[in-house]
């Protein structure tokens, strides 16, 4: 009998012979990254591995999360071929399954911060050997309102970009559809006074960011530790009008916006975050409301595959 193992803190599990090296493929087709030739590739070389591997696309909104919340999935490897909302959408789904299986991630999306943050390869044969390898790592999270979020959960001008940004402009353009939106949004938008209470302490800002990642927005880096690492951090700024957004931006494009002025960046357990009035907010690059804002850590961890 052949057994696999989750890996971290979880108890291990054994999976049953007709399920192991079972590996399920979902992608959402009508996403801009979506290629139905790499992942066919990726499915033809886990076959050639040994790994009885299915594709399923996604027929609505929501489906990703559905079957990751069903108790009767059952397989050794689930396969999110998306961007980082994707990857939210299945380990929220995944916080109603008695257990779920281990995780790995073809970056399709948008935005594939998570990718970046785990040094994912990004060709299908590498892809392939990587989840047919079965190498893990937990994968932390926070909880926002008690939802997860393993990249980042924020609120201020870069959420009221998110909630800005047209659909059919994040599909025709990709990141630049971001930028146009966030030049708009500047333009007419009026900021608000953030209160940031953090295990008791408070601070005071325009802009906050809980961060259970290393790395925001894409390459740059805002906090130590990382997504496969216990413990969040608070990155607060205190100002966001122009000439200070600008000096955090190059702040932030150096790696150092730890140290500039104005700027803090805090361990906590548990934040909560307000505003006179409602402010918009977002997890992991999608939008989510608005203040206020109950984050938390969580002792609980997905193991997802790593090189």
């Amino acid at each position: 009998m052949r057994l696999f193992w989750r890996s971290g803190p979880a108890s291990p599990r054994m999976i049953m012979p007709d399920l192991a090296g079972k590996v399920l493929i979902m992608a959402n087709p009508t996403s801009g990254g979506y290629n139905a030739e790499f992942l066919d590739d990726v499915r033809k070389r886990l076959e050639d591995l040994g790994c009885k591997t299915e594709i399923r696309l996604t027929r609505h909104a929501g489906e990703i999360g559905e079957l990751c919340s069903d108790p009767d999935l059952c397989v050794r490897t689930l396969v999110i071929a998306g961007g980082d909302g994707s990857i939210n959408e299945a380990l929220t789904g995944f916080q109603d399954h008695p257990d779920p299986p281990q995780l790995a991630v073809i970056p399709f999306g948008t935005a594939n911060v998570l990718a970046l943050e785990l040094g994912l390869p990004r060709n299908p044969r590498a892809i392939a050997e990587l989840i047919f390898q079965g190498k893990t790592r937990p994968l932390h999270f926070g909880l926002a309102n008690g939802r997860p979020f393993v990249l980042m959960a924020s609120t201020g001008f870069d959420a009221e970009v998110v909630h800005a940004v047209p659909l059919t402009l994040k599909r025709r353009f990709g990141k630049l559809a971001y930028v146009i939106t966030a030049l708009k949004t500047g333009l007419r938008r009026k900021s608000a006074e953030l209160k940031i209470e953090l295990d008791g302490a408070c601070l005071a800002g325009k802009f906050a960011v809980a961060s259970n990642a290393r790395h925001y927005g894409g390459p740059f880096v805002i906090c130590p530790g990382g997504a496969t690492d216990p413990g969040l951090h608070m990155l607060v700024l205190e100002r966001d009008d122009p000439w200070s957004s600008f000096c955090y931006g190059i702040a932030l494009l150096l790696g150092r916006i730890h140290k500039a002025r104005g700027a803090s960046v805090t361990p906590f357990q548990r934040a909560r975050i307000s505003a006179k009035d409602h402010v918009a907010a977002q997890v992991d690059g999608d939008p989510f409301g608005a203040t206020p804002l109950e984050i938390r850590q969580t002792d609980k961890t997905v193991p997802i595959l790593v090189p």
